[in-house]
C-alpha cells in the first residue's frame, strides 16, 4: 500500500511541487525513492495518487496524479467535547477518536480538570493535538481531518452553544453515572455532540448546566470508565452501530 501523506494545500491533477516540511520529513523517514508511489490528501475529503520525482536531504518533489473520491467517514457527524485528561492521555484520545471517525474535538477546562492550559501553552498544545489527528488520518485512511477546537472553559462553551441555532437533527448526550438513560435505548440524529468530563467527572453544577443546555445524561454501563476511555467506548459503539 502506498504511503499516505497529508498536504495542507489544495492539490491539482498533474501538479509538481515540493512537499511541505512535515510531509517531506515523513517521506524521508520512510526512505522513499524516486518513482515511489504515494497517496496525498488535503483534508477536503478526496485523495490523489502521486509519485516521488526527486528526493534529497532538503526537499522531496512529487508529481500529483489523479483525484479520487474515497469516503471513509461515519454517516453521522460526531463532535466530542471533553474535559482534557492529564499527561499523554489526551494525545491517545485524539489519535483513537480520529481513527474511530470523530468529526471534531472540543477540549474543555472543567472545575475538576487537573491539567490547566491557557494562553500560548494552550495554543501550542492545540497545534500538537491537530498534528496527532493528521497523523491518525494518514494511518487510518481518512481523507477528512477532524478539527481540534481552541480550549474553552465548559461554561464558556455551553454559553456559546446556547447562542447557536440547533437543528432538529442534532442530538446532545452527556456521559454520566447519575440518573442516566441506557445508551441502547436512545436514538441519535445526523449530528451528535457528546460531552464527557475530566478525571473525577463533571461537578453537580456542571452536570446541571449541561442538562439545561439540552444534554441528555447517557449511561455506558455499570462500570465507571476513565476519562480517556468513556468517549472512545461511545465512538466505537456508534461507529459499529452505524455500519
Amino acid at each position: 500500500m502506498p504511503a499516505r501523506l497529508h498536504v495542507a494545500a489544495p492539490l491539482l491533477d498533474g501538479a509538481e511541487f515540493s512537499l511541505p516540511d512535515g510531509a517531506a520529513r515523513h517521506a524521508q523517514v520512510l526512505r522513499l525513492q524516486p518513482g515511489a508511489a504515494l497517496t496525498l490528501f488535503d483534508g477536503s475529503g478526496a485523495q490523489w495518487s502521486a509519485e516521488v520525482v526527486t528526493m534529497t536531504r532538503s526537499a522531496v518533489v512529487v508529481r500529483v496524479g489523479t483525484r479520487s473520491e474515497v469516503d471513509r467517514e461515519l454517516p453521522l457527524r460526531i463532535t466530542l467535547a471533553l474535559g482534557v485528561p492529564t499527561n499523554e492521555r489526551m494525545d491517545a484520545v485524539v489519535e483513537k477518536a480520529t481513527e474511530l471517525g470523530v468529526a471534531a474535538i472540543q477540549p474543555l477546562q472543567c472545575e475538576r480538570s487537573v491539567l490547566r492550559l491557557v494562553g500560548e501553552r494552550a495554543d501550542k498544545r492545540r497545534e500538537h493535538w491537530q498534528s496527532v489527528a493528521i497523523a491518525a488520518c494518514e494511518q487510518s485512511g481518512r481523507n477528512k481531518v477532524p478539527a481540534i477546537e481552541p480550549i474553552r472553559t465548559l461554561s464558556t462553551w455551553l454559553a456559546w452553544l446556547a447562542s447557536q441555532t440547533a437543528t432538529s437533527q442534532e442530538t446532545r448526550w452527556l456521559l454520566s453515572t447519575n440518573e442516566t438513560t441506557p445508551l441502547h435505548s436512545l436514538a441519535c440524529g445526523a449530528a451528535l455532540i457528546a460531552l464527557s468530563g475530566p478525571e473525577g467527572g463533571l461537578s453537580p453544577a456542571e452536570e446541571s448546566a449541561a442538562r439545561e443546555g439540552g444534554f441528555v445524561p447517557v449511561s455506558l454501563g455499570p462500570r465507571v470508565l476513565r476519562a480517556d476511555t468513556a468517549p472512545l467506548a461511545l465512538l466505537a459503539y456508534l461507529g459499529l452501530s452505524a455500519r
